[in-house]
């Protein structure tokens, strides 16, 4: 992997970690479609688009934490498509983080400070267009004792959420 590619990759942690501490004056709501929230920000290096959604559903039942599943563009950084996820812990090194919608699975690549992400722009793709198709998506993590988690996102106003998000940051 070359060093360019790790800086693009590396970049979007600082960046999504960052949105939780922005305050609602600084994140601008685009709107809302069902199960989907679309959101953008102005940072200094430019406007960043996002798609996010909670779980409908969360196991264990006992474990409540903030989960978020997000779609972003960036173009000043000429990132389009981006998948990303939280589970509301920082995750295991040891296990694999992955996406489920029905009989397709998707592989996160990348864990740093809480956040996971999938490297290959054409396995996001498929996942989008999955996710553009189905009605649930499954994300199964493990935290740092090596529990595991899955959280299930209801894909319902995903299609209409990444569209308004591709055009906002168009």
């Amino acid at each position: 992997m070359s060093i360019i590619k790790k800086i693009i990759l590396i970049l979007p942690i600082f960046t999504l970690g960052y949105f939780g501490q922005l305050s609602s004056e600084e994140i601008k709501k685009i709107g809302k479609y069902k199960d989907w929230e679309v959101m953008a920000v102005t940072e200094a290096s430019g406007k960043v688009c996002f798609a996010q959604s909670s779980p409908i559903l969360q196991a264990p039942k006992s474990n409540k934490r903030d989960a978020k599943l997000f779609i972003a563009f960036r173009p000043a950084e000429k990132i389009k498509d981006e998948v990303s996820v939280t589970a509301g812990y920082e995750f295991n090194k040891n296990n694999s983080i992955t996406a489920a919608s029905g009989k397709y699975k998707f592989k996160f690549d990348i864990k740093e400070q809480g956040f996971a992400w999938i490297t290959d722009t054409k396995i996001e793709l498929k996942m989008i267009k999955r996710m553009k198709r189905g009605s649930r998506i499954m994300i199964t993590g493990y935290n740092q004792k090596g529990s595991q988690t899955i959280d299930h996102y209801s894909l319902l106003g995903f299609t209409k959420a990444y569209n308004a998000t591709k055009k906002a940051c168009s």
